[in-house]
């Protein structure tokens, strides 16, 4: 079986690679086709424009998070469910930062060369052409041949000047490399660029695409890109079907080393998971490997709901953007209060980044929160914390028993106080073999980290934290059980 698809690269972040994927996958949704979307990395933000663009989950490949085999299952599973009878499928990745760029010097974990690397993809490289002509073939000269494992198929040149400036480029890559096809000159276009925040891009729940802007989109690559030569690109076929060949039987389960019920034997523990514009910073495979481990998700919103689900033995509060929406947060004094009781009452409650943030008693100066933990959070004018992170578990918690290592990321604009020395850390936190202060800090059965842990990189988490849930759902009916009638 064929898989057409690609992975947009570039040089570096700031080449634009963000508006050409977005405005190819518009494209070929508007052709209609399917596709598949991708983003390497730990992000986020991208993730959600990719899916208002094409209605498809997002899903994030990260090879130094998860490892190889994780990325290469997610992958064609995540391509196989979108696989239709009556349109194409088209696989689209984004890459991150520039093509190279991963964890160190010399190592391209972590980069968009490994995603590339592991599913076999062909690379599409988007220049910033401002300033350039025969550099730029230069530039591109040198992407080719670094890395032999990596196959740039093609080019595609950003804030391209004029008509003439655009045939200096196709003739000086044709001239140094003629096997690597130019598919597009893209000219400037400063109304196409998607607004800046302190974390990166505005996120597409906070910033809805305005009315045609997708459209414009689509109409930028329907005049400057080669559409037919990039929907003809394909995935190298070994490898994908060296892939196939090791997927179980049942391709909806994606790590059967998981541990759960079989469907119908007993029914899912029901798991709260916040999303809303505050909360909106989760894996799509950390809510799909809770569903397989026996989870079944229910989604509520800290900013607009007065009260949690019902029937639920487990609360997830991701990370996300609370402090942009403290005031709103804080006077929803049901769901504070709601939250506070249900881990007092020692229900497993897993929070990360902005989920930590709302469990303080809220932000330094202002907005009070749900008050967890005896410490107010204060936000930074500068970046406090960016990077990968592994830890490995020092206690037993909700989600992993003593011992058990992860990994994740961490990006953040703020801090905490200083917490106090009787709240427990879990967490034995590192970077690269460099111990970092040691962080995941408990209170009963809540563990709450700055930390935006992978759940694929361990998947015994996502059994660990159900088994968890399904332990407090038994306590709670033992306890009905005894009580008086």
């Amino acid at each position: 079986m064929r898989m057409n698809g690609f992975l947009i690269a570039a040089p570096q972040s700031g080449s634009g690679k963000t508006t050409v994927a977005l405005a190819i996958m518009a494209a070929f949704s508007r052709r209609g086709m399917t596709v598949a979307p991708f983003k390497c990395g730990p992000d986020f933000i991208d993730p959600g424009y990719h899916q208002a663009v094409t209605g498809n989950p997002s899903i994030n490949l990260d090879g130094w998070m998860c490892g190889e085999e994780f990325v290469l299952q997610t992958f064609l599973t995540s391509l196989t469910s979108l696989t239709s009878p009556t349109s194409p499928t088209i696989a689209v990745i984004e890459g991150v930062m520039g093509l190279f760029d991963g964890i160190g010097a010399s190592s391209t974990e972590g980069s968009s060369a490994q995603i590339a690397a592991i599913v076999g993809a062909p690379v599409v490289l988007v220049v910033n052409a401002r300033g350039m002509a025969a550099s730029g073939a230069a530039l591109v000269k040198g992407f080719v041949e670094f890395d032999p494992r990596i196959r740039v198929a093609g080019v595609i040149f950003n804030n391209v000047g004029s008509n003439s400036h655009a045939e200096l480029l196709r003739q000086a890559l044709r001239d140094a490399l003629p096997e690597v096809a130019v598919l597009g000159c893209i000219p400037r276009d400063e109304g196409l660029a998607i607004p800046s925040r302190h974390l990166g891009l505005v996120t597409a729940g906070d910033h809805p695409l305005p009315d045609g802007f997708i459209e414009r989109l689509a109409e930028m690559a329907e005049t400057y890109l080669d559409l037919a030569g990039l929907a003809g690109l394909g995935f190298d076929s070994l490898r994908l079907r060296s892939v196939q060949a090791a997927q179980p039987a049942d391709s909806t389960r994606l790590v059967d080393t998981i541990s759960g019920p079989e469907s119908g034997v007993e029914p899912p523990v029901r798991i709260a998971v916040a999303r809303d514009a505050a909360f909106c910073f989760c894996y799509d495979d950390n809510l799909r490997l809770l569903r397989e481990a026996g989870a079944e998700i229910v989604f509520f919103s800290p900013l607009a709901d007065d009260r949690l689900p019902p029937d639920i033995s487990g609360i997830y509060l991701p990370g996300g953007y609370p402090e942009l929406h403290a005031e709103q947060l804080a006077a929803n004094v049901g769901i504070r209060k709601a939250v506070l009781t249900a881990i007092r009452g020692d229900m497993p409650v897993y929070a990360e980044c902005g989920g930590l943030i709302y469990l303080t008693e809220g932000l330094e100066g202002g907005a009070d929160f749900v008050g967890v933990f005896p410490v107010r959070t204060r936000m930074l004018p500068k970046r406090k914390a960016l990077g990968f992170r592994q830890v490995e578990t020092g206690s037993d918690c909700c989600i992993a028993g003593t011992g058990a290592v992860a990994r994740g990321h961490e990006f953040h604009y703020s801090e905490i106080n200083a917490m106090p020395a009787a709240v427990e850390r879990c967490y034995h936190v590192s970077r690269q073999g460099r111990d970092l202060a040691d962080e995941g800090y408990r209170y009963r059965n809540c563990l709450a980290s700055y930390i935006h842990l992978h759940f694929g990189s361990n998947p015994n988490i996502a059994s660990s934290f159900v088994s968890a849930c399904k332990r407090f759902s038994a306590m709670l009916q033992d306890h009905t059980k005894q009580l008086p009638v």
